[in-house]
């Protein structure tokens, strides 16, 4: 005990670590199997049987989206009691949980319209699987940022938090279809998910990278729009506008970038024609790269 006081912990504070440790693996655990719940499948013949990589992937975009959303829930000072702090890291874990998977379905039914989704990953179309766990992770970092931006465990905090979440599901449709137009335009009026459904992994990386910077340039918004558990309109329109914002900068940023770090090669014809899945990485690493520093000089 004396080494854990000399780093500063308590043993309220080891305690309560050991509460929150115990949840998250118990959240964890619970959404590995609501992937198979989901899918109306086992998980287990999936992942170990069948050897479904879609699937696989799928469950660990999912699995490693609610560990980020968790970490939001974490962030905050320690709670009054033991009890206290179980609830509010249960009420937080659980509603970080349900808004990945609402926000999975709002995707698929909105963003990814034009194929089924579950039917792709069973099949094991490793493309969509992709762009499905880049889609899960994108979303938990939002949801991060705004478990750490809201306060308190009221009713008015999980409005706020989900008009936030409102607002980055309204964003990622937006850089979809913004996407599937420049896809479109490039190649002859063709449907990017249409190339998703085929199998073109290097599409599906490339926008995954896309999704991901939206995502981590939306935790900005959070250090500059005033938290007001009561403000439901002045939040809506602060997320709103702000993220469009962030949207477009980033957009100009990216292009550019990518036209200095990738000079001299064609993006479109190496990524869509020729399916080189190593510049559309190397797209995905700039797009993430972008973000984290527009990010970062606004903090």
């Amino acid at each position: 005990m004396t080494l854990f006081q000399n780093f500063g912990i308590t043993t309220d504070l080891a305690i309560i670590l050991v509460i929150d440790l115990t949840i998250a693996i118990i959240l964890l655990t619970l959404m590995r199997h609501l992937q198979g719940w989901t899918a109306k499948v086992d998980s287990r013949v999936e992942l170990a049987e069948r050897d479904n990589f879609a699937f696989g992937i799928s469950t660990a975009g999912a699995i490693a989206g609610l560990g980020i959303v968790l970490t939001g829930a974490i962030s905050g000072e320690a709670a009054t009691s033991y009890a206290a702090e179980a609830i509010g890291m249960s009420a937080y874990g659980l509603f970080g949980l349900i808004l990945i998977k609402l926000g999975r379905y709002l995707h698929d039914k909105i963003a990814l319209n034009e194929f089924n989704k579950g039917e792709q990953i069973l099949k094991g179309n490793i493309s969509v699987a992709i762009v499905d766990a880049c889609a899960a992770i994108a979303t938990a970092i939002i949801i991060r940022a705004v478990l750490i931006w809201a306060e308190d465990l009221t009713v008015d905090t999980f409005i706020a938090i989900f008009s936030a979440f409102a607002i980055s599901q309204l964003m990622l449709v937006l850089l979809t279809r913004f996407r599937e137009y420049r896809y479109a335009k490039r190649n002859q009026d063709a449907s990017m998910q249409d190339a998703l459904v085929q199998g073109h992994t290097a599409v599906a990386i490339r926008h995954s990278g896309y999704m991901l910077a939206m995502a981590l340039s939306f935790n900005a918004a959070s250090h500059f729009i005033i938290y007001n558990p009561q403000a439901y309109i002045a939040n809506l329109i602060g997320w709103l506008v702000f993220s469009v914002i962030m949207l477009v900068a980033l957009t100009v940023l990216i292009k550019i970038v990518k036209k200095l770090v990738l000079a001299n090669i064609n993006l479109a014809q190496e990524v869509e024609q020729q399916h080189n899945i190593g510049i559309a990485t190397v797209e995905l690493a700039i797009s993430v790269a972008v973000a984290l520093i527009l990010t970062s000089l606004m903090y």
